[in-house]
């Protein structure tokens, strides 16, 4: 089982990143697939650290990356459900954070769960009924937001990257990156990538 990876981030694509962990000598590079918003905390050059869970398929081995253990843990976990696979496990993480889906699962929300591509009203009455009592303790208030280093604009590429990585157009991406950047208060930190890319996803459902 391979827990993490850490090394040098080689390449960067629409839904995989490559770390080379044979550091300035060269070596072994691993193929991990990422959801767009942790795909978008990686630079080419620069050292990472991936919490992995390996999918092991007739056919296929692969590795898929997450930027935090809780991440991994709920990612393993959906897969426990009748009918989620890897692919669909992925998608439920990179439209809804963790805790909103633990406490989706808690709750009995299905509104929160078919907010996600692929997922209809019998699928996630289905997550809940096999899930409910397997989440552990969901806890009862949101923690301490965090902010975005680096200059302001920054964020609108890394956001237009997660959108388009997820499947929409430039165009729509613009727009709802616009209709983001406006609800953001002034004088305030920029809330984190995720959570931005988070905001934009419901804008675009809206629009729908």
């Amino acid at each position: 089982m391979i827990s993490s990876v850490r090394g040098r981030v080689t390449a960067v694509g629409p839904n995989e990143a490559v770390v080379d962990i044979g550091g300035a000598a060269g070596g072994l590079g691993f193929s991990v697939q990422c959801a767009p918003a942790t795909l978008a905390t990686l630079q080419v050059g620069a050292e990472t650290t991936l919490h992995t869970s390996l999918v092991v398929r007739e056919d296929s081995l692969t590795l898929y990356g997450f930027a935090a253990p809780a991440e991994r843990g709920l990612f393993e976990l959906l897969q426990t459900a009748s009918g989620v696979g890897p692919k669909l496990a992925q998608a439920i993480i990179a439209v809804l954070d963790p805790l909103t889906v633990r406490r989706a699962l808690a709750s009995g929300d299905i509104a929160t769960l078919t907010r996600v591509p692929g997922v209809g009203k019998k699928s996630a009455e289905r997550m809940i009924l096999e899930l409910r009592e397997r989440i552990g303790p969901v806890p009862s208030a949101d923690p301490a937001p965090a902010t975005l280093a680096g200059p302001a604009a920054a964020w609108q590429d890394q956001v237009t990257q997660g959108l388009v990585g997820l499947g929409w157009s430039g165009r729509d991406a613009a727009a709802a990156i616009a209709a983001v950047a406006e609800s953001l208060p002034e004088g305030e930190p920029v809330p984190a990538m995720p959570v931005l890319l988070r905001q934009a996803i419901r804008q675009l459902g809206r629009t729908k």
